[in-house]
């Protein structure tokens, strides 16, 4: 029992309660920005209905949200806790010996520990990588049906609720980290031919990346908080914006894919601006959708589905009936 004590205690550092801190901190704000902006008449008892409208809350796309957020934190620890690492350091250490080969290189370029300014384009090249990396599989997603039938797990959510934004089949997120593990790998591999023992830059103890998920607010653009940048959503992709990437209205298919930055979406013509205080409808819009409010919707019914698909393009099954084709086919 100690033993065990130890071990959590030994997780609950310093630099992860002061992340949490900053992510609820975050979430805090943008809620109360959101009131303040919208409400007329302003107390706690309705700043309270705001941030926990029942009509949300009580949806059974939320209740379902909760049970794949719990059983999914239970079982993601044993598929994805190496595999993040594994694949870019695969990866790079791959490129290192390749390009060392044909160029030549003993490597470190750079002799010693790495400077500050190494350090910083370090980290940003990173960033970079990992967001046009992001961006690339995600409209692979929605653009070729069997990556879709995993991914329609996250747009079966038909309000959004925070925990929403860990509404992603097991499998989707296994292979999103497989393909991270190309563009970052690369580019880690070119960099550990100039300096070693690079790490990313910490910002009071904490990680530029975690920095990253603050900036973007994964959580809060998964809730109905109508955050925006103001002149920077020219650069960060603001929660309102995502918001409108889950939107039932045809007009917004295929829009709004980054990460973090939104210049990718700009660059590759698929941004799309909503209006100021804009509400959007959430969900799929297709027979069947309250499938997806449960484990089995969530979990089981996508692998099925994904594999008719493969039946399908390699012959051993039928071309499906119009009607159901179109349940297939990515928006």
């Amino acid at each position: 029992m100690i033993e065990f004590v130890g071990k959590v205690l030994d997780k609950v550092s310093a630099a992860s309660l002061l992340t949490t801190g900053l992510l609820l901190l975050t979430a805090l704000v943008s809620a109360l920005v959101a009131y303040w902006r919208t409400a007329e008449q302003k107390s706690f008892r309705e700043f309270f209905d705001f941030v926990f409208p029942n009509e949300i809350i009580t949806h059974p796309s939320a209740k379902a949200d909760l049970l794949f957020w719990v059983t999914r934190k239970a079982i993601m620890p044993f598929l994805m806790l190496p595999a993040g690492i594994t694949f870019v350091v695969a990866v790079g250490y791959a490129t290192n010996k390749l390009l060392a080969t044909i160029f030549q290189i003993d490597p470190p370029l750079i002799p010693g520990p790495a400077g500050p300014v190494t350090t910083v384009i370090f980290t940003v090249t990173m960033l970079l990588a990992y967001d046009i990396s992001y961006y690339l599989y995600h409209v692979a997603q929605h653009r070729y049906p069997i990556l879709w039938e995993l991914h329609k797990v996250h747009h079966s959510a038909e309000v959004m609720v925070g925990i929403t934004k860990d509404r992603v089949h097991p499998l989707d997120e296994l292979m999103n980290r497989a393909w991270d593990g190309v563009i970052p790998g690369i580019c880690f591999g070119i960099w550990s031919l100039v300096s070693l023992n690079l790490v990313e830059l910490t910002v009071f103890g904490v990680n530029v990346y975690v920095m990253r998920n603050i900036l973007m607010m994964d959580f809060v653009r998964h809730t109905h908080f109508k955050i925006s940048f103001g002149p920077l959503n020219n650069l960060i992709l603001c929660p309102h914006w995502h918001q409108l990437h889950h939107s039932v209205d045809p007009r917004h298919y295929d829009k709004n894919f980054g990460l973090l930055f939104s210049f990718w979406d700009r660059f590759f013509g698929t941004l799309c601006v909503p209006r100021p205080d804009e509400d959007f409808k959430f969900g799929l819009m297709e027979r069947g959708v309250r499938d997806y409010q449960s484990l089995s919707g969530l979990y089981v019914m996508p692998l099925k589905r994904m594999w008719r698909q493969i039946r399908r393009r390699i012959g051993l099954a039928p071309a499906p009936a119009k009607r159901a084709e179109a349940e297939d086919v990515p928006r």
